[in-house]
Formats: C-alpha cells, structure tokens, sequence
C-alpha cells in the first residue's frame, strides 16, 4: 500500500496517541507560539535602536534597547530550549507506547504469519520505522507549526513597518513555494525506496546472519557477499536520489533568498537616497534578518516534511501490522484446570495452505496417563498434531477436546500452561541457564529448579559449567551442544509441571550419553501423566503404551510395539525392520 503525500487518517491515528500527553502537548505548541512571538520581535527592536537612537546618537535609549534585545533574545533561547526538548521528549513517549502495543500484538499472531512474514522486516517495523514515526514530533509536525507561525509572525510585523518593501518580498515567495513543492514530491518517492531497501537489507543480513552455518558449510560466503553487495547498491541508489535533491534544492533556494535580499537593498537604498522618509536604514538592517528568518523556514519546511513523510510512511507500516488480525480466535471463556489428560481429536482436517490438506480427516483418542508415540515418515503430519493441540493453527474440520471439553472452550493462555513441549530444535535466549528454564517465571524459585535438576539427572551436567545455573549460553544456546540444550529443554518442561508432556523428535541428534540423560530424564517426567511422543528412531517408543503410525496426514495403524510388530507386511513393521537393519550395519 503506497501512502498518500499526507494521508489524514493516518496523520489522526497518530495524534490519537498524544492523548496521554495532552498538557506536555499543548505546552509545547505554546513555546511554539512564544518562540515565534521572540525570533519576531528581535529584528523590530533593531529597527527601532537604529533609528531612533544609534542615528541621532542617543546612548541613553541605546543602552535601554540593547538591553531589551538581551532580554527577549534570552527568552528565545528559553522557549527554542523547552519547545526542542518536550518535543522530542513527547515523541519518545508516543513511541514508546507504540512499540509496546505493535511487540503485544506481534505476541499474539498465530504461527501461520510467521511462516510468511520474513523476521528482518519486522524487526525493521519494530525499531527503525518507529523511530521514524517520533521524528513526525521531533522534526515533523511541532517545527513545522513554529516555522508557520513564526513566518506569520515575521509578516505581520514586516507590513507594519514598511508594505512597501514586504511586498517584493511577497512576490518573492510562490517562486520559493513552487521550488518547495517539487522538491517535496520528488522526496516522498525518493524517501520511500529508501525505507524499503532498508527493510530488504535488514532481511537479508537478519536470514544470512542466522544461517551462517550453512553459508559457511556449503561455501557459499562469495555468493551471498555479492548479492549483499547488490542490496547495498540498490540502497545506496535511493540514497543518492534524496542527495541529489537537496543538492539542486537547497542551492535554488539560496539564490532565491539572495535576489529578494539585494532587490529589498536595492529598492530600500534608492528611496532612503531619494529622501522617501517612509524607509529608514532600520528598515534595511532589520529586512537582512527578517527575509532570512522568512525564507530560511520556508526552504527547509520541505524538509521538515520529508521528515514528517517518512514518519507517516513508517507509521502506515507500522498499522498494518496493527491492522492484521492473524490472531488465532482466544473466546474461550474456561479456565482450564489441571488436566487429567484425555484427549481426543475427531475427523480433525487442517492444511497451511489451502486446498492442501495435511491432516485428513484423523481421529485419535489418549486415555489419561497414556503414552502414546507417534511415528512415520518425514511429512506424514506428525507435528502438525502438536501445532494444532496446542492451537498454533486453526482446524479446518473436526474437533479437539481434552477431558471431553472442546479445546476451544479453554482460554489460551490457560490451555498452554497446561502442555509442555520439547522440540527437536531447542530455541535457547542469550541468558543463564535459570532464565532459560524459568523463562523469567517468578513464580518458580532458583531452588525448585535445582530440586527439579537432581531429580531428573542433568544436576550435574549443569554444574559442570562455569558458573552453573547461571551460566550465560549466548545467543540460541551456542555455548552448549545439541544434547545439552536438549536437557535444558527436558527440565524447562518439568519445572512448569504440565498436565500433558509432548516430545518432538528430542532424542534425534544428540550424543550417546546425551541420549542417556534424556532417557532417564523421559521416565521421569512422563511418569503419571499423558505424554505424546514423536520420533524418527523407533527403538525409542517400544516401550509406549500405544504406537499411531501416520502415513501422508492419515493414521494407518494403532497398536503396541509387540502388536504392530505381528501385523504381517504391516507399515510399522517393514520401517521397525529397515532401520534395525540400517543400526546392525553401522554398528558393524
């Protein structure tokens, strides 16, 4: 969606969030009007001293006047000091509030926009287009309005001490204004390829930065610098035209002002030579300053905004983001309690795109302290299961329940509590281990981990570290291995005690004597309660209560290991044998 040059709606929607501010709001336009009254009065109090006292030499009243511009000068400076900062600082706060409104809904979204929306661009919504939006307070609109008022200012007293002069002056100024507006319009068009090269920038080096891994592995750093360097190239194009634009501008605009000033020279000297009493050389000396304190806002209030358009152009971003309603449907009015565990899915069908069905139309029930594993090929659906009882997605068909009560009956908040998963990819914070697995919970303590630790048998894998619990693991966990963050992950979930343990592939790539803490630490935590477990390797689930084999989004057999093992030419048998025989081989 391409912004307007000055979209109202938008403009409104932002002005909506001073109202928390109104009285720093409107003290602010206030030092605007008092600024404007100040910068005025200064050039008049020039004329008046080179008049009526420095030409008939009259040191007395010359000593009153300069003191008097001393005065005012100072109040000028008093107004400009509190008209920038409460400016910027109302901007600050405005922003503020933004952003913590946009990171509230962005926690909201569903996982689907996720999957579509690329992370560097919403890091560039979330930082960088938001501190663009305060510069509509801090560069935009409140300078905008104290140029305005001041340029009213200026004209006012101006006609009163000599039309004559103010005139060429006025005529002087649509000349200005038109300049003004095609540098404006060119700007906006220029402003906006630069927002979105930012934006494609920042996803970029987000993605590659991300995946240094595989840049490195598959040697690709030649390839990705030079598509780096073709970004940049573009970025620096459009940053170029917005150069070039001022540098044609800001030249036309000076010379303008210079022209004016010499015909208001030239035309106020012929008459004070010819004897016309109605201008004076106070007229002269304060018309240098008045023409500057006229023009010098008017040029630069295209600037201003082009500050002001690239705000409302952030802005506008920034809501659609607020305006996209991706959220998965929280009317659940139930509280959930602590879950026994029965869970059933009914004729459940749900697909990420349309038309494309993942699950087809499965039932599924698991009795309350049941181990289930779920097994099959890569795509068979799987995971998806996990995404849809924890209601990640929507269902397209069917029903979900857990104790008999329809899963969108309980809040979200309150259902997710009460399931814990452990995911084959441990997503680690660049934190302690505490924090890791607390997840900054204050409601579990320091010792109630530790207690958790021993409990489970990684107590000691985590002491092993420097500064144990509170060892930092850096960004993603990359100071420890798979199976490491595999047990951090084992004990963030049995530290939150949930009614329901679902485990996704996370016994698939660790190490021997990882997989040995994560075996014993599974007994544990699976013991008296429901618990879904997903895995690739099978010998890992002969032990479950019940074994669902899923073959492209359908449940193709149910059983015990022993069970699935005497169906003759049955799919759990033929994939339980081939990967023995893949163990045997490697083995030997």
């Amino acid at each position: 969606m391409k912004a307007k040059a000055f979209d109202i709606q938008i403009f409104k929607r932002i002005l909506a969030y001073t109202k928390p501010y109104q009285s720093r709001y409107y003290a602010v336009v206030a030092f605007a009007i008092a600024l404007s009254g100040f910068a005025a009065l200064r050039p008049y109090l020039l004329k008046q001293t080179v008049d009526a006292y420095i030409a008939p030499k009259d040191q007395h009243g010359l000593l009153l006047y300069i003191t008097a511009m001393g005065v005012v000068l100072l109040l000028e400076v008093l107004s400009q000091f509190y008209f920038v900062f409460w400016a910027n600082w109302l901007g600050q706060d405005i922003i503020k509030d933004i952003r913590i409104k946009l990171f509230k809904h962005m926690l909201s979204f569903r996982m689907q926009y996720y999957d579509n929306a690329p992370v560097g661009q919403l890091v560039t919504r979330a930082v960088s287009d938001i501190e663009a939006i305060a510069r509509i307070f801090s560069q935009g609109l409140f300078m905008i309005i104290s140029d305005l008022l001041k340029m009213i200012v200026v004209l006012l007293f101006m006609f009163y001490m000599n039309w004559k002069l103010t005139w060429i002056v006025i005529l002087a100024m649509p000349i200005l204004v038109f300049v003004t507006r095609v540098f404006q319009k060119k700007m906006q068009l220029a402003f906006e390829e630069v927002r979105t090269q930012i934006a494609a920038m920042n996803t970029f080096v987000q993605e590659r930065v991300t995946g240094m891994k595989i840049v490195q592995l598959f040697n690709r750093e030649a390839i990705e610098a030079d598509k780096f360097r073709e970004i940049n190239a573009k970025h620096k194009k459009a940053w170029i035209k917005t150069i070039l634009y001022n540098s044609i501008f800001f030249p036309i605009a000076d010379i303008i002002s210079s022209f004016t000033l010499g015909f208001v020279v030239l035309y106020g000297g012929y008459h004070i030579l010819s004897g016309d009493t109605m201008t004076t050389f106070g007229d002269l000396f304060s018309y240098t300053m008045f023409i500057s304190m006229l023009f010098n806002p008017l040029r630069q209030i295209a600037d201003k905004f082009n500050e002001m358009q690239m705000g409302m152009i952030a802005a506008n971003r920034v809501f659609e983001i607020l305006d996209t309603n991706s959220h998965i449907q929280d009317t659940g009015t139930l509280e959930a309690p602590t879950f026994k565990g029965a869970i059933a899915f009914k004729e459940v069908r749900f697909g990420y795109l349309e038309n494309e069905e993942v699950i087809k139309g499965i039932s599924l029930t698991v009795q309350p302290g049941q181990t289930i594993a779920i097994v099959g090929s890569t795509g068979a659906g799987k995971s998806t299961i996990i995404n849809l009882l924890n209601r990640f997605y929507e269902i397209n068909g069917g029903t979900i329940s857990i104790d008999g009560t329809d899963i969108k009956d309980y809040s979200l908040a309150s259902i997710r509590k009460q399931i814990a998963v452990v995911l084959q990819e441990v997503f680690l914070f660049a934190d302690t281990i505490l924090a890791n697995i607390t997840l900054n919970n204050p409601n579990i303590t320091e010792a109630d981990v530790v207690a958790a630790a021993q409990k489970i048998g990684v107590h000691d894998f985590i002491m092993s570290l420097p500064g144990g619990y509170h060892y930092n693991v850096k960004e993603r966990g990359v100071m420890l291995s798979s199976g490491q963050r595999q047990l951090i992950a084992f004990l963030r979930a049995y530290v939150s005690n949930p009614s329901i343990l679902i485990l996704d592939e996370a016994t698939s790539s660790v190490d021997t004597y990882s997989e040995e803490l994560i075996q014993r630490a599974t007994e544990t935590i699976t013991a008296g309660r429901t618990s879904i477990v997903i895995a690739h390797r099978l010998a890992t689930v002969v032990n479950a209560d019940k074994i669902v084999v899923m073959d492209k989004g359908l449940i193709v057999e149910e059983g015990t290991h022993q069970e699935l093992l005497n169906k003759p030419e049955g799919y759990y048998k033929n994939l339980y044998e081939s990967q023995f025989l893949v163990e045997q081989r490697d083995q030997a």
